[in-house]
């Protein structure tokens, strides 16, 4: 519930105490940080929907808790799973304060930020923001259309008795 800016200040001097600026080490830990809650309260809503009976009746059968949660738990989940990583990845992928605050090198700059930097004092380079708008779309249109299967077999599931 904090917003983001409010933490910047110490998370700046933390990863500057542990030489984590400038680092993919510092944003994948940075980004996982402020998306797990997310992703813990979204999966949490579609892990309650599986039925109970269903774990005690393969818990009743021989398996561990471990072969219910991948081969009951995890299938029957997979539409949630499916659009949580797609808010996640989106979320990651076009997060800017941290990006911009944490890396100073070009060569370990995110996508937003380097869009952002075509926007300069005396001009806007149009053409190339839009080129590199365009670019920044295609991952994400492509992982979306790749667990779409999931999103659409989880609004459907309940349809058709």
């Amino acid at each position: 519930m904090v917003p983001p800016i409010v933490s910047i200040i110490p998370i700046f001097l933390l990863f500057r105490y542990l030489q984590l600026l400038n680092t993919y080490t510092g944003l994948i830990i940075i980004y996982t940080g402020f998306s797990l809650p997310f992703v813990t309260w979204m999966m949490r809503a579609f892990i309650q929907e599986v039925p109970v009976e269903l774990d005690e009746a393969a818990l009743v059968d021989g398996c561990s808790r471990m072969t219910v949660f991948v081969r009951i738990v995890l299938p029957l989940t997979a539409p949630g799973l499916a659009a949580t990583a797609i808010f996640a990845i989106i979320l990651a992928w076009n997060e800017f304060l941290f990006a911009l605050i944490l890396t100073t090198t070009s060569a370990i700059t995110t996508l937003p930020v380097g869009i952002a930097g075509l926007v300069s004092q005396y001009e806007l380079l149009w053409g190339e923001m839009s080129a590199a708008g365009t670019v920044a779309i295609i991952p994400i249109l492509i992982f979306a259309m790749s667990v779409q299967r999931y999103l659409v077999r989880g609004m459907t599931m309940g349809a058709v008795k």
